[in-house]
């Protein structure tokens, strides 16, 4: 049943999967990555910072050797004298270990980043039990981990080896020199071997990643009933719901301004309403509400007409028939072409003249009694029309 049930497990995990795991402390990592990054950041370190490091040592060393006659006769200074020599060694490899430690951080938290969680810290009884114990060490997994384990030697040891072939004459004529010159070439052999060795380390890392990443993410796989479990758990919060609802009116509203500029004009009411309204001529429809806002969107709409110069009309009437009786993307209702159609054929005519020089009129469009609202949006019937 396990077996089948693991067989099931096709899906990809979920955010919220690779989040909960994360805070169970599951994360992707890869120890061959960090032990490639600190093994060559330190030998790196070394050999770059031999120059300034090599002489501090050779003085320390020198200083270690030398015992001042009065120590002969004073048995409390060999351990203070030996306690400094220390404490002088440690702050000279400082910047080493700090390069080091950045490495094994940085490493360490570069595929999953950084995570605490007390309950990888938690015990587990599980792990008292001597019998999976036993199939930790004997298993699959663990003959695996000894097969890896071996390639990395026999390539760490093909790549050093080989070092060793192609410098063996250097090697052997480190001692013809003088002492200094011979220790120097020593260190400088012995370090540049172990930057190159590491190379190996690099190649094994690269090679550990993906597969790190492929087992972590088939491990976290999920069944098709645990996405659905999922999402109805999620979907059932409410305030889940909210963020939803709230990115859906952020994402329509968004896309409602940008077809503002499309807009051959913007009714007004002239504060608390606006409609956008398109009219495309070479389709002989009618005119369609391409955007429509009270208030605060109103605002917007009208402050987006303005940035691309889409003429705002100012109608009360219309503007509130046409917001309480229109949907965005769909056409005005036929009570109110005529009244519509006055302020288009009125936008048009702006930027055309009449032949005796005079541009036409600004219109009062009527709007029909059925159609008059107040702002809270019911009906109501004037005993006198006024566009106000």
């Amino acid at each position: 049943m396990a077996e089948e049930s693991q067989d099931d497990k096709t899906e990809e995990p979920t955010p919220r999967r690779l989040e909960k795991a994360k805070e169970d402390g599951q994360v992707l990592r890869s120890q061959d990555m960090t032990t490639a990054a600190v093994t060559v950041t330190v030998i790196a370190c070394l050999y770059a910072g031999g120059f300034w490091l090599g002489p501090r040592f050779v003085d320390l060393f020198a200083t270690s050797l030398v015992i001042p006659p009065n120590y002969a006769f004073e048995e409390n200074l060999a351990v203070p004298r030996l306690a400094m020599l220390t404490l002088d060694g440690f702050i000279t490899l400082i910047p080493v270990f700090f390069l080091a430690m950045l490495a094994a951080v940085g490493s360490a938290t570069a595929l999953g980043g950084f995570v605490f969680s007390g309950k990888s810290l938690e015990p587990k009884a599980s792990k008292l039990n001597p019998i999976k114990g036993m199939a930790r060490i004997f298993g699959l997994k663990a003959l695996v981990e000894l097969s890896k384990a071996l390639l990395k030697f026999a390539l760490v040891a093909a790549i050093g080896g080989t070092f060793l072939y192609l410098n063996f004459d250097t090697i052997i004529k480190i001692g013809e020199g003088s002492i200094n010159a011979a220790i120097a070439n020593s260190i400088e052999t012995v370090l540049l071997g172990g930057l190159i060795t590491s190379m190996a380390l690099v190649l094994i890392a690269m090679v550990d990643v993906p597969y790190q990443q492929y087992e972590f993410i088939k491990k976290l796989r999920m069944t098709k009933q645990e996405i659905k479990d999922e999402m109805k758990e999620l979907e059932g919060q409410p305030e889940v719901k909210q963020r939803i609802r709230a990115k859906q009116r952020e994402m329509a509203q968004q896309r409602m301004l940008d077809d503002v500029p499309k807009a051959d004009v913007v009714v007004t009411n002239p504060e608390h309403f606006a409609v956008a309204l398109l009219y495309e001529m070479d389709k002989e429809e009618a005119p369609k509400v391409v955007a429509k806002g009270k208030n605060h969107m109103a605002q917007r709409i009208r402050e987006r007409a303005g940035e691309h110069e889409v003429e705002i009309f100012e109608a009360p009437l219309l503007a509130r028939a046409l917001y309480f009786t229109s949907e965005i993307g769909m056409y005005i209702p036929p009570d109110l072409f005529h009244a519509v159609a006055q302020v288009i054929a009125y936008v048009y005519s702006l930027n055309a003249v009449s032949q005796d020089g005079r541009k036409m009129a600004k219109p009062k469009p009527k709007v029909p009694d059925n159609l008059i609202f107040d702002e809270s949006g019911k009906r109501h019937v004037p005993t006198t029309f006024n566009d106000s």
